[in-house]
Formats: structure tokens, C-alpha cells, sequence
């Protein structure tokens, strides 16, 4: 088999780069190695900055996010029980953000590539990039047959687990990684979410309220890493969030029914360079950043709207220009996302090696930024996400 570009990883950075290169008339073949139903089982990130949403859009894949998902003003960070702060992107980046599941997004990509009559292999196994820096191709097991999947470039979509990354050489690979001594226990339930994605900073820990549509919220407490989410039940859970939250916070907080439980840990995580020959990198194939943020997802889609550029010009006119400049224009706005992502992580956590002191000046930089204008538009265009280079 031939095609223009294999894409290995069949999640929402793969899948969206195959629907944004169809558009331009560009063949692909994505790869997965699990089952569409475990793929779309994958509960993650939700909240989406708007040149995100604007990239869906043009993939022409928006008709329903803008239909469920839930705009949102900013979000706000509580502490000290009493002190509040919106981060306020309308204001001071001139734009709201987007709340909306990256479930339903990559049901979304899929119905797209599938209405397009695109080529996508679940449960493709042994995937291996060969050749990467001549005529590349990729040989991957399907139903208990070899098979050769020829092409011009490689795009490694496969996360950080996947073969993309690993195929480069140690000699010319760099990572960066910080692993944070502390998990986050979320759960999802079918209520309605509060009105504001809401941070807490407390002495108990960090505590998240965020939302994915009108009646599906998704919360967060920090938790030790070898906490067993069996000793989590709802009930405890519960508690232990509204315990979290400013008396009248936690009161609007509509309690029900988990229906998915888990612990994450959080690690902040970058690779260079992110093309190595004519394999290039996107999302967490090439970096991990803690959610607090919100930017895994985002980068994900920056990642694939630079790579689908580049290759589209190439295709248009030969030009090479983007794909040149993609690994350091990517690894711009990575590193931009891993600094943002790693600052609120320690302004927002407990963290164990903590004393007195330490937390007395996670409040007193609170209420810092709630003080000043300059911090509080810093942050908040920071966490709306700042433009694509042109």
C-alpha cells in the first residue's frame, strides 16, 4: 500500500491532522494499534482554547462543540477559604475558552473521516517506522498478516508510550521531564457542573471543578500516588472535594453517581527535536505537560495545525519551508505551555516537602495576582492560549 503521509496514532491528534490533510487533497493512512471502542473509551482533557476551536472549525468538524459545548469567560482560583480570582481571558486576551470533551471531539473526527471515505487501521500491531531519513514506509501486523505501508513522510501521533519517538536516535533525542510527587483522583458524573471551572488552593490539597457539557461535570482532588481508587467511594470523594471549596462553593456543588473513577499522576515532559528525517511529532508523542494548565489537548491540536500547514505547502509547491521550521516552532509554544503548565502546578498543589513558610507565599503570589492588573493579564493570555506563528 502507498500513500502521502502514514500517521501513526489513530487519536485526536492523528485523526485530525488525516481529516485536515484530506481537505487539502492530501492521502493518509492512520495506524492504531487498539479498537476504535478503546480509543473512544479514553476519558481526557476538555477545556479548549479558542484557536483550538477555531481549528476545528476548519476541519469542519465544529458543528457539534458549538452546538454542546459550554463557553466560559476564564476560570476562577479560590484560596485562603475566603480570596477568589477569575482568570479572566474574555477581558484581557480579548477571547472566551471552550468546554468540551476530547471524547466526543474524537467521535466527531472519526464520523468525519469516515463520511470522507478515510483510511483508518484499528488494531494495527507491531507498528514500525523504517527508513526514516530515505524512502520511508511502515510495516505493521494486521489479523495475523505483514503488511508494508509505503509513504512520503511520517507523522508520529502515537503518544508517549507509542514507537514514534523511540525511533529516533538516543545520540540525537533530548528529553526534559519533572515528575510531581502526587496524583489527581477525578471522577465523572452525569450533573450539572458549577458555572465557572473553578481551582481551589487548600490546606487539604488541590480541588478542580470543571465541566464537560450542561449535565456532565468532572472533578478533581489531589491525592497521594499510591492512594487505590477503591478506597475513593463516591461518598468519600464527595466530602473530600466540598471540603476543598469555600463554604459557598461547595454548597452549589450537585453531587450524584460516578460514572468513571481514576488516578493520574502528573509529570511535565518535552522531547527534542520533534522531526528527526521525514518523521515529525505531535502531541504526546513529543511532550506531556501537568493538566492544571489546560494545554495538553491544546498542544496537541498547535502541533497538527503547524504540521498540516507544513505539509500542505509542500504539496502545493514543493517548498520545504514549514517542515524546516516546524520542530523549533512547535518546541516555541511546547515549552511556552510546559512553563505556564509547571508555574500554576506548584502555585495550586501542597506539595509533601512543604513547610509554613512555603505555603504563606502560594498566598501571598495569589493575592498578588489578584491585586494587579499586568499579573492578571499575564496569566490570562497565557492560559488562553497565545497565537499561531505565522
Amino acid at each position: 500500500m502507498k500513500t502521502q503521509v502514514a500517521i501513526i496514532g489513530g487519536g485526536p491528534a492523528g485523526l485530525l491532522l488525516s481529516q485536515l490533510l484530506d481537505l487539502q487533497g492530501i492521502e493518509s493512512v492512520v495506524l492504531e494499534r487498539h479498537s476504535r471502542e478503546h480509543v473512544l473509551a479514553r476519558i481526557r482533557a476538555g477545556v479548549l482554547e479558542w484557536g483550538s476551536v477555531e481549528v476545528l472549525r476548519n476541519a469542519g468538524v465544529g458543528e457539534r462543540m458549538d452546538t454542546e459545548g459550554l463557553l466560559h469567560d476564564g476560570s476562577v482560583i479560590v484560596w485562603s477559604a475566603k480570596h477568589r480570582f477569575l482568570i479572566d481571558t474574555r477581558r484581557y486576551a480579548g477571547r472566551p475558552m471552550m468546554a468540551y470533551g476530547q471524547t466526543n471531539i474524537t467521535e466527531d473526527l472519526y464520523a468525519a473521516r469516515d463520511a470522507a471515505g478515510g483510511t483508518i487501521i484499528d488494531e494495527a500491531n507491531d507498528v514500525t517506522p523504517h527508513d526514516l531519513t530515505g524512502n520511508p514506509y511502515v510495516t505493521y501486523e494486521k489479523d495475523g498478516e505483514q503488511h508494508r505501508l509505503d509513504c512520503n513522510y511520517v507523522a508520529g501521533c502515537d503518544g508517549f508510550h507509542g514507537v514514534s519517538r523511540a525511533s529516533i536516535p538516543e545520540s540525537i533525542l533530548q528529553t526534559y521531564e519533572k515528575d510531581y510527587p502526587f496524583g489527581w483522583l477525578g471522577i465523572l458524573s452525569r450533573t450539572p457542573p458549577l458555572p465557572e471551572l473553578t481551582y481551589a488552593n487548600h490546606e487539604r490539597g488541590f480541588a478542580l471543578a470543571s465541566m464537560r457539557n450542561p449535565m456532565l461535570s468532572r472533578y478533581y482532588v489531589q491525592c497521594p500516588l499510591d492512594d487505590d481508587v477503591d478506597e475513593w467511594p463516591d461518598e468519600r470523594f464527595w466530602q473530600e472535594l466540598k471540603s476543598r471549596f469555600p463554604e459557598e462553593i461547595a454548597a452549589q456543588i450537585v453531587t450524584g453517581p460516578s460514572i468513571e473513577k481514576s488516578i493520574a499522576p502528573l509529570r511535565s515532559f518535552v522531547a527534542e527535536p520533534m522531526r528527526y528525517g521525514n518523521l515529525f511529532l505531535a502531541g504526546d508523542a513529543a511532550h506531556i505537560v501537568p493538566p492544571t494548565g489546560a494545554k495538553g489537548l491544546n498542544l496537541a491540536i498547535s502541533d497538527v495545525f503547524y504540521l498540516s500547514r507544513a505539509l500542505t505547502q509542500f504539496y502545493d509547491n514543493g517548498s520545504t519551508d514549514y517542515l524546516d521550521r516546524y520542530s523549533d516552532m512547535a518546541l516555541r509554544r511546547v515549552w511556552g505551555a510546559a512553563r505556564f503548565s509547571w508555574w500554576l502546578t506548584m502555585l495550586l498543589h501542597r506539595f509533601p516537602d512543604q513547610g509554613a513558610f512555603d505555603h504563606r507565599a502560594q498566598e501571598v503570589e495569589l493575592d498578588y495576582i489578584a491585586s494587579s492588573e499586568p499579573a492578571a493579564r499575564s496569566i490570562a493570555e497565557q492560559y488562553a492560549g497565545l497565537p499561531f506563528e505565522e
